[in-house]
């Protein structure tokens, strides 16, 4: 039992590192890493990386919400005429996400994720970034955006960042408030993902002990304690160290984590 707790803590202080010193959210490394972790203690594999996935969308709540605070009150740059708008579709497709993650076996479920982890280290690596060439969409089409965002941040485990900000990006929004409205847009991803992981998993027989739904409390709770205690050294360290090379250096582990979760 204590080694598990220390793995978790060294989880979250990987994670608060990496979301602070590279402002991605932590659920591409805490979903995969959780996997191993649950792996090697030997909880039941059916539900393994439904746990990876509902533990890591609950810690992104709190995350979210410290991320939010620093975009808004520091940098005043979020839009929130966009979150509002944003927002209903991203609620229903995080709760559709959770439906279908649920009807999905956790093999399949780990190969889906792996490829998304390989889709977004080629894009950070390649530093691949959409066009600005468009307004935003009227009704229809934000709601379809949203519901898409949501509904894959949910399946994977994830805050969104990596689909919201292209979105945004490509319909003309400046990146520093595609960024800052991405991190306010993270906070209904994870409560609506984390809920709907809470009721799909409700009636699992197979879950251990102190799991609430598809969230592992011990896990949740570890990991938001030492990530947010060291994000702020991740940030401090951001403003001293090269971005591009840093965002290089961390698609490698994405592109690596990737293949783990493919071939394992």
């Amino acid at each position: 039992m204590l080694e598990l707790f220390i793995s978790y803590i060294g989880l979250g202080v990987i994670a608060g590192f990496v979301a602070g010193l590279l402002g991605v959210g932590g659920g591409l490394i805490i979903v995969p890493a959780l996997i191993l972790i649950f792996q090697s203690n030997h909880f039941d594999h059916a539900v393994i990386v439904h746990m990876a996935i509902g533990t890591s969308l609950a810690t992104i709540i709190f995350t979210s919400l410290s991320s939010i605070y620093a975009h808004h009150v520091t940098h005043k740059a979020v839009r929130w005429d966009i979150v509002k708008k944003l927002t209903p579709g991203i609620i229903v497709g995080a709760l559709f996400g959770a439906i279908i993650a649920d009807y999905i076996s956790a093999k399949i479920l780990q190969q889906f994720f792996g490829f998304f982890e390989l889709f977004v280290a080629f894009q950070m690596a390649l530093n691949i970034k959409p066009h600005a060439s468009r307004s935003l969409p009227g009704y229809t089409g934000i709601i379809t955006a949203a519901t898409g965002i949501g509904t894959i941040s949910s399946i994977v485990g994830i805050g969104g960042g990596t689909l919201t900000v292209p979105f945004l990006v490509w319909c003309n929004i400046k990146i520093q408030q595609a960024v800052a409205t991405s991190s306010a847009c993270g906070l209904p991803i994870a409560v609506a993902g984390c809920v709907g992981f809470v009721i799909t998993g409700w009636n699992e027989s197979n879950l251990p002990e102190h799991s609430l739904g598809y969230v592992y409390w011990p896990a949740f709770i570890t990991i938001v304690i030492s990530s947010v205690l060291l994000a702020p050294l991740g940030a401090w360290l951001a403003h001293r160290l090269s971005a591009a090379k840093l965002k290089r250096y961390f698609s490698l582990v994405l592109f690596i984590l990737g293949l783990k979760m493919l071939f394992s």
